[in-house]
């Protein structure tokens, strides 16, 4: 299908800041999005898409008894790869740098079929740091077709890799849509906890500490700087409340509960829906986090971040004086964290330096650009032709019945019935 964009996501953070672009391209004539669920995190693709009236139109079911990378990139290579030849869409896009993202990549390279990358361009420069990040949104910049880039910064990396300048579009972060778009709906909590934490805060006149930690790298004694830091804070401060949404890798479940378990002041839940972390982050006073995407969101609120890592692609935050990097050593972040509260800072009262909310639209420009026949950068024309297979000589694994679709709105399905309309076919 010539206008066809299919919409490849696997982690929560893909699935929100794809959502605008979903959502923009289902009002775009020139435009017919197909979202396909990877299986990478099973649910939480589901959970994120539901607050935009979107679900997936097709989720892969993926047996993971390991866990591991390889494992993962060896499962879902045949079926995106099925998908693909079965769909023949015009342009796979792409989010960020995860598993899913390369896995994706790759087979639409294979086939011919445009990559276009969406947050195009972030670099540390250092492949160890985010891991294995770093290196997936490297090696998806060398075959994609069209880099959506978020900012400036990410566009001058590219152009530095010699990547060719009419291969990329300076958009915005459709995470800046995302987050907009939420905070106007104004959903009260969903999670329980934090909801019994609003109504203590309200009472009580206390301030909020949002804490996000999952990064790899991050694992063992950085880590266990972080999270002793934050039981420090807790300790410091009794009118401030702490909430973790602890991540659901068990190593990090594990360091959690060992450090801050059954601490008064500090919440910890399980993963945040999206209208509930917009909401946390609409009340914080201060969050620390090794996440990109909040360091993309906080500006947005005016809540101070301090980034618990020791190198970030997002040095645009720090530039703006949204965010400042502070590594993962106990003393320096506890220090800053004491500042900030005993001052009650806030960031600078700019425009969030991520986006002005309109990203989305310009990435189905640059899409509709692309379907229209112009060169494709990154897929020569004579790989293209003799790439493409004919639909109908597609095997069916990964198959899904079609989500319903009214006015070229996407409208969601139970997961669990996708899910099982695939594992039929495999």
């Amino acid at each position: 299908m010539r206008n066809e964009v299919l919409i490849l996501v696997g982690t929560r953070p893909e699935a929100v800041k794809a959502a605008p672009v979903a959502l923009a391209a289902a009002a775009e004539p020139r435009l017919d999005p197909y979202i396909v669920h990877s299986g990478q995190h099973p649910g939480m693709v589901e959970q994120a898409l539901t607050p935009f009236g979107l679900g997936p139109d097709e989720v892969i079911v993926v047996d993971r008894p390991v866990g591991g990378q390889a494992e993962l990139v060896g499962a879902l290579l045949p079926r995106i790869d099925a998908i693909l030849a079965r769909r023949d869409p015009g342009v796979l896009l792409v989010q960020g740098d995860t598993t899913t993202t390369l896995a994706g990549a790759l087979a639409a390279f294979w086939r011919g079929i445009p990559v276009a990358h969406l947050e195009a361009g972030l670099r540390t420069g250092d492949l160890t740091a985010p891991f294995p990040e770093e290196g997936n949104r490297q090696m998806v910049a060398r075959i994609a077709a069209l880099h959506l880039a978020p900012t400036e910064d990410a566009a001058a990396a590219l152009r530095a890799e010699s990547v060719p300048g009419a291969a990329i579009e300076v958009t915005g972060n459709t995470v800046v849509d995302a987050v907009r778009h939420i905070a106007s709906v104004d959903l009260p909590a969903a999670n329980a906890p934090l909801a019994m934490l609003e109504h203590d805060l309200d009472r009580t006149g206390g301030r909020l500490v949002l804490v996000t930690v999952h990064r790899r790298e991050s694992w063992g004694a950085p880590l266990a700087g972080i999270l002793s830091a934050v039981r420090t804070i807790a300790d410091r401060h009794p009118d401030v409340r702490v909430l973790l949404p602890a991540h659901p890798n068990p190593e990090v479940r594990a360091q959690v509960a060992t450090v801050l378990g059954g601490h008064p002041g500090i919440v910890v839940t399980d993963p945040l829906d999206y209208p509930d972390l917009v909401r946390t982050l609409r009340r914080a006073a201060l969050v620390i986090t090794d996440s990109g995407g909040i360091q993309e969101e906080a500006p947005t609120f005016g809540v101070p971040v301090l980034v618990a890592r020791d190198v970030t692609e997002r040095m645009e935050a720090v530039r703006a004086g949204c965010a400042q990097l502070v590594g993962t050593d106990r003393v320096r972040l506890l220090g800053e964290a004491e500042r900030i509260l005993v001052t009650g800072q806030r960031v600078p009262n700019t425009d969030n330096p991520f986006g002005d909310g309109h990203a989305a639209r310009r990435v189905c420009a640059a899409l509709t650009r692309l379907l229209s026949g112009q060169p494709t950068v990154g897929v020569p024309t004579s790989v293209t032709s003799a790439a493409r297979r004919p639909a109908n000589a597609a095997s069916t694994v990964g198959a899904a019945t079609p989500a319903v679709r009214s006015s070229r709105t996407v409208v969601a399905k139970p997961a669990a019935a996708a899910s099982m309309a695939v594992a039929r076919t495999q």
